[in-house]
């Protein structure tokens, strides 16, 4: 397993992370076994989540792996039991699901406008509930997959937009009302190359890190790196805070 960062920085804690068979979620979870972290690689893809922890396992770190549905409360009940009967405690909570379908608001019906919500927002509610006794008693922190939806507006994606800026208004209001028990912050991702760009042209990609400052597109591990900070210690004086990992995309004014 390649090291980085501090490789005792989350030794001893365990980590549940969502949506984690692949992309983002699958870069944090070998980010934090990397750095000591025990990792619960959750994902509705079964497979996929048991893939990535036997990756971590081969490499001599520790993981387990469960499906977990986030959009199902009774899922989210077990998913957090199985933490704490495998190490008897939660310390980390990186909650990574969505999904951005397309579509102007006159065009969306409610199944599909409804669908976002509960997959991107709904189930952060539903993971925070289950998770919040065991993170208490840990001192824990929780850090949320958002997104540049979340600040900037682009034409087409009302209901990810919403879904996006209610993360960002719930974190603020979970570190306030969890003060000196649990953190909680944000990262929203640019432009990041998982499997959702396998079916964008090419000449989109270029002209996307042409307009990025840094000048190149994202890549799971650069949200993982972010995620790992503010899952830390390192960032023990941050809470309530929506961290932007775009490359400086979101403040540049090339077009």
């Amino acid at each position: 397993m390649t090291s980085v960062g501090s490789p005792a920085r989350f030794t001893g804690r365990t980590a549940l992370l969502t949506a984690a068979a692949s992309g983002i979620g699958a870069a944090t979870a070998r980010r934090l076994a990397a750095e000591g972290a025990s990792v619960l690689v959750t994902d509705v893809d079964a497979e996929g989540a048991r893939r990535v922890a036997g990756e971590i396992q081969e490499g001599g770190g520790r993981a387990h792996d469960r499906p977990l549905d986030v959009t199902s409360p009774a899922d989210w009940a077990a998913a957090v039991a199985a933490a704490e009967s495998w190490t008897g405690h939660l310390d980390v909570l990186h909650l990574n699901a969505g999904r951005n379908l397309p579509g102007a608001a006159h065009e969306l019906n409610d199944g599909a406008w409804h669908d976002q919500l509960r997959l991107c927002l709904d189930s952060v509610f539903y993971g925070v509930r289950a998770a919040v006794p065991l993170l208490r008693t840990a001192g824990g922190a929780v850090v949320i997959t958002s997104s540049v939806h979340a600040a900037i507006g682009f034409r087409g994606f009302p209901a990810y937009a919403a879904a996006k800026g209610g993360i960002d208004a719930l974190v603020r209001q979970l570190a306030v009302e969890y003060g000196g028990q649990i953190r909680f912050n944000s990262v929203l991702p640019g432009a990041v190359v998982t499997a959702l760009w396998s079916e964008v042209p090419e000449e989109y990609k270029a002209r996307t890190a042409a307009r990025t400052p840094v000048g190149r597109l994202g890549v799971p591990e650069d949200i993982a790196a972010a995620v790992a900070f503010l899952a830390s210690e390192d960032a023990s004086f941050v809470t309530g805070q929506n961290l932007v990992v775009d490359g400086g995309r979101s403040i540049s004014s090339q077009e």
